[in-house]
């Protein structure tokens, strides 16, 4: 709590007048990541009616965040609390919101059942998470403009396969 308070140029107590504890000023700092997170792959996922190009944009999303925002995914998908049952139920929440939204779009444009289009926007989410963590993470033998273009060339050929049936 030294380092956040020098950190942020507050004295300690102004610190734990905010937050009473670690934990806390990590959820709260956590809940911010995530929102702005959400915020960041909505907009990608609304951002276009052409599917090919959605999953493209929110692929996109996952890796400029985890370029960008260097420490903020560390702190969602690398922290050592993430066994903290409140912390985890958190990360489990941004999960479960995004393959929602990804869901719905492949409920509504395939022939898919809204289970089915869940399990679906749950496997895309973790294709783009695991695949940007691990680029993120490889001293970028592959540039991020390839490595976007690869991973959302294998995901819509995946799902592209799943047309509406008239």
């Amino acid at each position: 709590m030294d380092e956040i308070a020098e950190v942020a140029l507050v004295s300690k107590p102004v610190l734990y007048q905010h937050f009473p504890g670690k934990r806390e000023l990590y959820l709260a700092l956590l809940d911010s990541h995530l929102a702005d997170f959400t915020k960041l792959l909505d907009d990608a996922i609304a951002s276009t009616d052409d599917n090919r190009q959605r999953v493209f944009e929110t692929i996109n999303t996952y890796y400029q965040y985890i370029k960008r925002e260097s420490q903020a995914y560390r702190l969602i998908f690398e922290s050592d609390v993430l066994s903290d049952p409140l912390i985890s139920a958190r990360i489990e929440e941004f999960n479960n919101a995004l393959a929602v939204s990804i869901s719905k779009v492949v409920v509504k444009d395939t022939d898919l059942n809204e289970d089915e289009g869940l399990l679906i926007g749950r496997a895309l989410a973790g294709l783009s998470q695991v695949s940007a963590r691990y680029w993120a993470t490889s001293d970028e033998p592959v540039d991020q403009e390839t490595a976007v273009d690869l991973i959302s060339r294998l995901a819509w050929r995946g799902i592209s396969r799943f047309p509406k049936e008239n």
